[in-house]
């Protein structure tokens, strides 16, 4: 018999929230930490191990909770401390664990860190964060380019320094360098622990060491402005994690991943090894990246290949096996809706099939589920008519740069929004058919998707056939099993551009996936000595049969 090295992280399924679009409880038209907690029967009923919150920390909102003005207090727009405590109560109670979000890669420039900072170049906290002197003849110290835009750098004109920021010139990064600041973080970190939550997910947190700041001077400018080879993986960022684990995340029981730009097989086994003692797994970015929609954000010529998706998932699958964990998501807060990018919401029976059909494929390989709010209803992206309908700093400050500066048309560019724009995630849960999807009784701080008539809880929770239950069903099966908890994955037809299929194997159990990708039939055989085998879960009512693969139809096999 195999060893196997089990963690209760490793077998949950994890539900990913963004409270702002969950659930409103008081009317003010932004969701709170009171709507999440009337909700967590539905979460428990749904197969969910684990919560991650997005940010509730105080903020000004630039990014949506991403800029962080106090570590140590909850937005009032979400609640009170009081209120989160009695939400990690509630989830504990169900048996479910509450995952934060950990994002000290930057702060708010309203953080008092910063304030401190920015006031006296020869104080204390000048050091927290990362200045430099102009360039010779003035100007920025090099030619990075900020993630959202514009560049990385602002001149302070009060102490004649530029500060870094990767993202907005409202979220100035920390200088990991700084003993100081690592201690200050450690120290947050050990406050939300003993509180009681179980785990971080952390963001960005691949780019907190610079390249400069551990060999001499800054380095020079990027090709075309990017800093990724100079912030992504930089050289002290695996003594900066194996440090944070020795210090605060061994002492507990919990569930650690990060968010890893620039992040490939060989570079997640450091971050993420079994014996590596830094974090438990880490987000990929390659899947997000098959149609452009990372690389080329905005380029809007999006189109990708079944083929390109099974390398990249064999690569992963493959390559982390007995090494290290993975994470599997097809969306989140910042991708835009899956069935709507990689199913089929062209029609009502496309839509419910393919939901059903991309969950089953990527939730039965190995590694952690995440699960982003809607996504267990089939919820698709919005149209939207006009960039004054977009709330998101990166779209907008996008939009006006392509349309701007780049002379792209406006009507060329929301085609690339309506796509490949994050703010579809952002739009509010469907939660019933009523008035705003029952998400508000007040006016929702962002628009809601018209088809939620059509796609809400309150329409599927008791309907057997729904995505909702499929989800429930799928969840179930992947816990009940050892193979597909913790089996070797065996990829078959790599070079079909119609249909996903492959094996997980473990101590004699074995289960095969197929996956048909297209809305026509597609001709499949079983594989010689499946004939016959059990049929463990599929999204239509019976078994692959005849030589094809119905429309978007997904089973699992056991033998």
């Amino acid at each position: 018999m195999e060893e196997i090295r089990r963690a209760w992280w490793k077998e949950a399924a994890v539900y990913q929230i963004y409270p702002r679009s969950f659930c409103d409880s008081n009317g003010d038209g932004v969701g709170d930490l009171n709507g999440i907690i009337s909700k967590l029967d539905y979460l428990q009923n749904l197969g969910a191990d684990a919560l991650w919150l997005n940010p509730i920390y105080e903020s000004p909102n630039v990014d949506n909770g991403y800029d962080i003005s106090d570590y140590r207090a909850i937005l009032a727009e979400f609640g009170t401390m009081a209120d989160f405590e009695r939400l990690l109560d509630e989830v504990h109670r169900r048996g479910m664990r509450l995952i934060m979000d950990l994002v000290v890669n930057h702060t708010s420039d309203r953080h008092e860190w910063f304030i401190a900072s920015r006031a006296d170049r020869a104080g204390p906290m000048r050091d927290f964060y990362i200045w430099k002197d102009p360039a010779p003849g003035g100007g920025p110290p090099n030619n990075w380019g900020g993630c959202f835009g514009g560049s990385a750098w602002t001149y302070d004109g009060g102490t004649g320094q530029y500060y870094l920021h990767l993202f907005t010139p409202e979220q100035p990064d920390l200088n990991w360098e700084n003993p100081a600041v690592r201690d200050a973080v450690f120290d947050m970190m050990d406050f939300w622990f003993k509180k009681g939550i179980d785990g971080f997910r952390m963001d960005v947190i691949s780019l907190i060491s610079k390249a400069g700041y551990a060999d001499g001077p800054l380095r020079p400018d990027g090709l075309y402005g990017d800093y990724t080879p100079q912030c992504a993986n930089g050289p002290r960022v695996h003594e900066y994690l194996r440090e944070m684990n020795r210090r605060v995340l061994s002492r507990y029981d919990c569930l650690t991943v990060g968010e890893n730009a620039a992040v490939t097989p060989e570079l997640a086994c450091q971050y993420a090894g079994f014996d590596s003692h830094e974090l438990n797994m880490v987000f990929q970015f390659e899947l997000m990246d098959v149609d452009g929609g990372e690389s080329r954000k905005w380029l809007r010529n999006y189109s990708w290949r079944l083929t390109d998706i099974k390398r990249v998932m064999t690569r992963w699958q493959t390559l982390l096996d007995g090494r290290a964990w993975n994470a599997l998501f097809w969306g989140n807060h910042d991708q835009p809706r899956p069935v709507s990018r990689f199913g089929d919401d062209s029609t009502e029976e496309n839509r419910v099939r393919s939901a059903k059909m991309l969950a089953l494929c990527l939730y039965l390989m190995q590694g952690t589920p995440y699960i982003y709010q809607g996504e267990e209803l089939g919820m698709t992206n919005r149209r939207f008519e006009s960039i004054d309908e977009i709330n998101d700093v990166y779209t907008r400050n996008a939009y006006r740069e392509q349309t701007g500066r780049l002379g792209v048309s406006a009507e060329e560019m929301l085609r690339a929004v309506n796509y490949i724009s994050r703010e579809h995630a952002r739009t509010p849960m469907h939660w019933d058919a009523g008035p705003n999807a029952g998400f508000t009784a007040g006016r929702p701080w962002i628009p809601l998707n018209p088809n939620y008539t059509r796609i809400n809880a309150a329409s599927q929770v008791d309907d057997p056939n729904s995505v909702y239950n499929f989800y429930r069903r799928l969840l179930a099966l992947r816990r009940s099993s050892g193979a597909l908890l913790y089996g070797h994955y065996e990829l078959l037809l790599p070079e079909s551009e119609e249909i996903y299929a492959y094996l997980r194997r473990l101590n004699g159990e074995e289960i095969l996936v197929v996956c048909n990708f297209t809305a026509r039939s597609a001709p499949f055989m079983l594989p010689e000595g499946w004939d016959g085998a059990g049929l463990l879960l599929s999204n239509y009512e019976t078994p692959p049969s005849g030589g094809v693969l119905r429309p978007f139809e997904a089973a699992a096999l056991g033998r």
